[in-house]
Order: C-alpha cells, then sequence, then structure tokens
C-alpha cells in the first residue's frame, strides 16, 4: 500500500505543508512514521481525502487560471473487468476518469492510492504512472 510523506501530500491536494501538518494534528489524516523518523500518511487516506476536498464549493479565482495538459493526483477507483478498466484520478479539485485496458492498468500498478499523472490530449485522457 503507498504511503506518501507531508510534501507529497500538500502537492497531491494542492495544499501548503503545513496545513497537511494540521490536518494529521487534528486527525483528519492518519499518519505512522517510516524508518527516518519522517511522517507519512497512508496513500488511500490521502484518496480519500482528496475526493471530500473535491465536493467542496469550487473556488471562484479557480476560473481565471488556463489548464494545464499534464495533471499530477493521485487514483481515487479502479474497476477492472476481463479487458478493460476504468480509472478515476482526483488532480485538486478536478476528477478525472479514462477507460484503458485492465493489461495497461495491471502493467501501470493502478489502484487507489497510487500517485498518477492524467495527461490530456483533445478528448483522450492518457494515465501515467508518477
Amino acid at each position: 500500500m503507498p504511503v506518501y510523506h507531508i510534501p507529497e501530500v500538500a502537492e497531491l491536494l494542492g495544499v501548503s505543508d503545513d496545513t497537511v501538518r494540521r490536518w494529521v494534528e487534528a486527525g483528519r489524516l492518519a499518519s505512522g512514521r517510516d524508518g527516518a523518523g519522517r511522517r507519512t500518511v497512508d496513500g488511500v487516506a490521502v484518496a480519500a481525502l482528496a475526493q471530500d476536498l473535491a465536493t467542496a464549493a469550487p473556488d471562484a479565482r479557480a476560473a481565471s487560471v488556463s489548464a494545464r495538459n499534464r495533471l499530477p493526483g493521485i487514483v481515487t477507483r479502479v474497476v477492472r473487468d476481463t479487458v478493460m478498466a476504468q480509472v478515476e484520478i482526483q488532480a485538486g479539485p478536478h476528477r478525472l476518469v479514462s477507460l484503458l485496458s485492465r493489461e495497461a492498468a495491471d502493467e501501470l500498478g493502478l489502484e487507489p492510492g497510487v500517485r498518477a499523472v492524467a495527461v490530456v490530449k483533445a478528448t483522450n485522457l492518457v494515465v501515467e504512472r508518477a
């Protein structure tokens, strides 16, 4: 199961390191320590919080910012069948869904809590493992 350090969580959620630390101290995110004593956060917990934050009211200032075609985020859901997989990524306030072959999803090791980059080209969404 993936775990992340405070700066990585901050980047994934689009907040400051201090905000993540406050969420940990307040119990909003459970944390642990790695072998070097650095604080870690479980990737599945980060994915769940990303979804919660995305349901909040959108920031009106975001409308004035142009989007980029590479959106780093975290996988929040993967549904596989025998041939295809549906992958959901939360990239800041953006929920992106991609359909790709099950083989590709398996090779990338996509599962909730894994960092990924959504690459948008025209109407297609390409998923890369971060």
